[in-house]
């Protein structure tokens, strides 16, 4: 979440007047993450009761044509009594307004908070959600295909290039090598459903163990949900900026997954692999952010080298990294 479009009181109030939830109150401009602008909308109706939503102005990295996929998937996960975030839809029906030439939704804001150092109960409730959305999202007849493929990250850090990653840290241009390394050996074949693909720590809301919310679906796409669950070992199992791994947080995310949803043997197997995919990924989204991010957004740059680490850990220590604890 970040602020890159300034939305005056009188815009806000019009807007928020669009849908059957009240008179605004105030409007927080929320400042964490590098693709949408984001505010905190608290809102009161005439019995003088307060509601709280997230808006979102949809930025970058985004096909507006594809926001409806987003959004039916929220309301189809929350129908399903998963822990996500409905859509609000305006007094017309729609999910989806414009302002200013760019697409805004109103979501409903959950409670709970990200935890900032996950414990294993908190890990495994994290694991079992997560299986609990692959399940669910096996019947939404939405499409939508992953564009953040091995093939395609490589190509991101090759538009980056050598001499741009290694002003970022010396040791950044070897992530080019090992990208190499992983596209041909990525399977395909494993079972799939419609998954998360993003889902870090600051994506869960959590009152103590209990998860309250998964949110920001936005990378959702038809993939590998053993990939899912790679990439949120990746997310939650390191500290220290990826140099130290956490073995029991990563057991009980799996294990936690698996007591929902029991892992083929092919898809424990093929995890390693899965996880450097993983690293890949967000070693090249974020070297590209920390080049591209405009200076005057209101948005902090993650360090690519954090998804190094992990990756290395993972070259080195393989189906290790998945033990039970």
């Amino acid at each position: 979440m970040a602020v890159y479009t300034a939305l005056g009181a009188e815009s806000l109030a019009e807007l928020i007047a669009a849908y059957d939830v009240g008179e605004l109150v105030s409007a927080k401009g929320i400042a964490e993450g590098v693709s949408n602008s984001n505010w905190l909308i608290e809102t009161r109706g005439r019995d003088g009761a307060g509601a709280r939503f997230i808006l979102t102005m949809y930025e970058r990295r985004i096909d507006t044509a594809e926001l409806p996929f987003f959004l039916d998937l929220l309301d189809h996960l929350a129908a399903k009594g998963c822990a996500v975030p409905a859509t609000i839809h305006d007094r017309s029906g729609d999910s989806l307004r414009d302002v200013a030439g760019k697409a805004v939704a109103l979501i409903a804001f959950l409670p709970g908070v990200s935890p900032s150092v996950p414990t294993p109960d908190q890990a495994r409730a994290v694991g079992e959600a997560l299986a609990r959305v692959h399940l669910a999202a096996r019947d939404f007849p939405g499409q939508r295909r992953d564009r953040l493929d091995p093939a395609a990250n490589l190509a991101a850090l090759e538009r980056c290039g050598a001499d741009r990653l290694a002003a970022i840290d010396p040791a950044l241009p070897e992530a080019l090598a090992l990208a190499r390394d992983i596209t041909p050996r990525w399977p395909v074949e494993l079972p799939r459903s419609i998954i998360h693909s993003d889902l870090f720590p600051d994506n869960v809301l959590m009152l103590g163990k209990r998860v309250t919310g998964l949110i920001d679906f936005y990378f959702a796409c038809e993939g590998m949900m053993a990939y899912d669950l790679a990439v949120t070992h990746a997310a939650w199992a390191f500290r220290d900026g990826g140099a130290t791994f956490s073995p029991g947080i990563g057991a009980a995310l799996v294990s936690g997954y698996e007591a929902v949803r029991q892992l083929e043997p092919e898809e424990r197997a093929a995890l390693p692999v899965l996880a450097q995919g993983a690293c890949l990924r967000f070693t090249a989204s974020r070297a590209e952010d920390w080049l591209d991010t405009p200076a005057q957004a209101q948005v902090s740059r993650k360090d690519p080298m954090d998804f190094l680490r992990r990756w290395q850990f993972y070259r080195a220590n393989g189906a290790a990294a998945f033990a039970d604890g």
